[in-house]
């Protein structure tokens, strides 16, 4: 009994094979495998793109949050700027005015000076001059 149901098989085996029908089915199975496979690598590759495209969100959102820092710290800095303009003028004033009270007595001691100097050279000549007509009446 045995013998005659493999006699069946391998009769439908041939008759499948002789019709075409077992090569079909082998080819479907094998198409069916490729695509299985393209899948799973397709599937592999987005896996190894997610942390790729992970990182470079991360980076888009950290340059998004500095830049608006940036614009925020110029935000803050304009309005420093603008809350101590009047006090940076007038402070500007009274350092022209301090230092034009100041230019006055260093003028006067530049001159004192000067005169003194011119004082001090006269002195010097008239002394030399006397060495002089002292040298001359000793000879």
């Amino acid at each position: 009994m045995e013998k005659l149901i493999e006699f069946g098989r391998r009769a439908m085996f041939y008759a499948r094979v002789l019709s075409g029908y077992e090569e079909r089915r082998i080819r479907s199975y094998r198409l069916q495998i490729q695509q299985h496979l393209a899948k799973a690598e397709e599937s592999k590759l987005a896996l190894k793109k997610i942390p790729e495209q992970v990182i470079l969100s991360e980076v888009r959102r950290m340059v998004e949050e500095m830049q608006s820092l940036n614009k925020k710290l110029e935000e803050t800095e304009n309005a420093i700027d603008d809350y101590f303009s009047p006090l940076d003028k007038e402070a500007e004033m009274i350092v022209k005015t301090q230092l034009e009270g100041e230019e006055k007595p260093i003028k006067e001691m530049v001159k004192t000076v000067q005169r003194h100097a011119m004082i001090e050279k006269e002195e010097a000549e008239k002394f030399a001059n006397v060495r002089c007509a002292n040298a001359t009446q000793n000879i």
